[in-house]
């Protein structure tokens, strides 16, 4: 009775007599939400007959993203990723910001001179992308050098740099989910 989300091909969607269900896959990976706990273990057992599958209960870690749980609903965060990123980057130790982007003018495409690692900004670049899942506050900078990606020039490395920097002193921050008053 699931029906894919037209938003994502990998979301399933169940909606029957005021229930709802949510699955979303990953490769051999999958959450699975319900309305309620009855129809939770309806769907768990009916996924077990048919598939060879392990319950790891209550989910805690998906795809790069830790999952807690509290009473009014869940913290998504990637401080772990973010500190990755960090690390790859060679700056882990670097002195923390208090805002992702500078307050200057944007510099433009063609100011200073091309890096000599294209390779290495395109892949933090590209790492930032996928942090903004829980870190919307980076979201548009991130997007800022991801346009320089094929062909940046130190100004636009340095915009990156900064990035780092501000996550460097928000690692805790995430995205807050809390149920939809009723």
């Amino acid at each position: 009775g699931f029906v894919q989300s037209k938003a994502d091909t990998s979301l399933f969607v169940y909606h029957r007599h005021g229930t709802m269900a949510y699955l979303l896959l990953y490769v051999d990976d999958m959450i699975l939400s319900a309305s309620s706990t009855s129809l939770l273990q309806h769907i768990i057992k009916r996924l077990h007959d048919a598939f060879a599958m392990k319950d790891m209960g209550p989910v805690r870690h998906f795809l790069g993203i830790s999952v807690r749980h509290h009473q009014h609903g869940f913290f998504l965060s990637q401080a772990q990723y973010a500190e990755d990123i960090l690390q790859r980057a060679g700056m882990e130790h670097c002195n923390a910001v208090a805002t992702p982007a500078d307050t200057k003018p944007k510099p433009s495409t063609s100011d200073g001179k091309l890096i000599d690692d294209a390779t290495s900004y395109r892949s933090i670049a590209g790492a930032l992308q996928y942090l903004t899942l829980t870190r919307l506050d980076i979201a548009y900078t991130a997007q800022q050098v991801c346009l320089h990606m094929h062909v940046p020039w130190d100004v636009h490395q340095t915009m990156l740099k900064r990035i780092l920097r501000y996550m460097k002193g928000t690692l805790t921050l995430g995205v807050q989910l809390r149920a939809a008053p009723t």
